[in-house]
């Protein structure tokens, strides 16, 4: 029925749906019953000038009722999205793709670690508001701001976070299928909020090498050594040059005597 949320390409992304439809409906169907007793309860009790109102204490019995239900309704919802939570925030999957995304007025910075591993090394990488990740790979995201509170949001992968000043949160996302994915900044920060819009660009697994060879071109390979490139040559020539030669000692004892 609810066609209009973005395309899941999460793999948490079905129980978010399914909670967010949940509350929906659920919300839905309490304003219909309000709506429609509070409709019942003016035309019934509607003023007809020929009685009195009467008044009355109340029903301790039903007032019991419609407190325990919606109680154990927000229990039960807390319990679901306390799991959901858990397992989103709490435990992140082991991954070897990092990157650091620092929100400042108005674009995302994008900061790549190189092929060390190491954040704040000769080999670091940045950009603006361009990310590249492996499609189907679990990355991990270090969030922070420069200057106001940011909202780093990626809602075709259902992954929403605040960027702090002063803070780095540790986050991640997985985009399932290869693609061009919007990164709008979901938290007022002033006039140029609106125009505060990044893209991730999940690549397919060659086209992500590709690129990661682009950026980070391996090591030339060495030149062979000369010895291997020239094969040694015989002595041939010197040994037959030395047997061409006559002895001119022995002509020139025979031409003496």
């Amino acid at each position: 029925m609810l066609g209009w949320l973005p395309e899941d390409v999460s793999p948490y992304g079905a129980e978010i749906d399914s909670l967010f439809y949940f509350i929906y409906y659920l919300t839905a169907a309490a304003f219909i019953v309000v709506t429609a007793l509070m409709l019942i309860f003016l035309f019934v009790y509607r003023d007809r000038g020929d009685r009195r109102a009467a008044y009355t204490h109340g029903n301790t019995p039903l007032e019991i009722i419609w407190t325990i239900i919606p109680a154990m309704v927000f229990i039960g919802l807390g319990l679901a999205s306390t799991s959901l939570w858990e397992d989103i925030k709490l435990v992140p999957p082991d991954t070897n793709t990092v990157v650091k995304v620092t929100g400042k007025q108005f674009n995302w910075e994008i900061l790549y670690p190189g092929p060390d591993g190491e954040f704040d090394t000769a080999d670091d990488k940045q950009a603006d508001n361009d990310i590249r990740v492996p499609a189907g790979e679990p990355i991990r995201v270090i969030l922070a701001s420069r200057d106001v509170i940011h909202s780093f949001f990626l809602p075709n992968l259902r992954f929403k976070q605040d960027t702090v000043p002063g803070r780095e949160i540790i986050g991640w996302f997985q985009a399932n299928k290869p693609g061009r994915y919007e990164i709008p900044c979901a938290e007022l920060c002033g006039f140029g909020h609106s125009g505060m819009v990044g893209w991730l660009y999940a690549l397919a697994p060659d086209e992500y090498q590709a690129w990661v060879d682009e950026q980070w071109p391996p090591p030339p390979s060495a030149a062979p050594e000369a010895t291997a490139a020239a094969p040694d040559m015989p002595d041939a020539p010197e040994a037959a040059a030395t047997d061409a030669a006559p002895d001119m000692t022995e002509a020139a004892q025979t031409t003496t005597e």
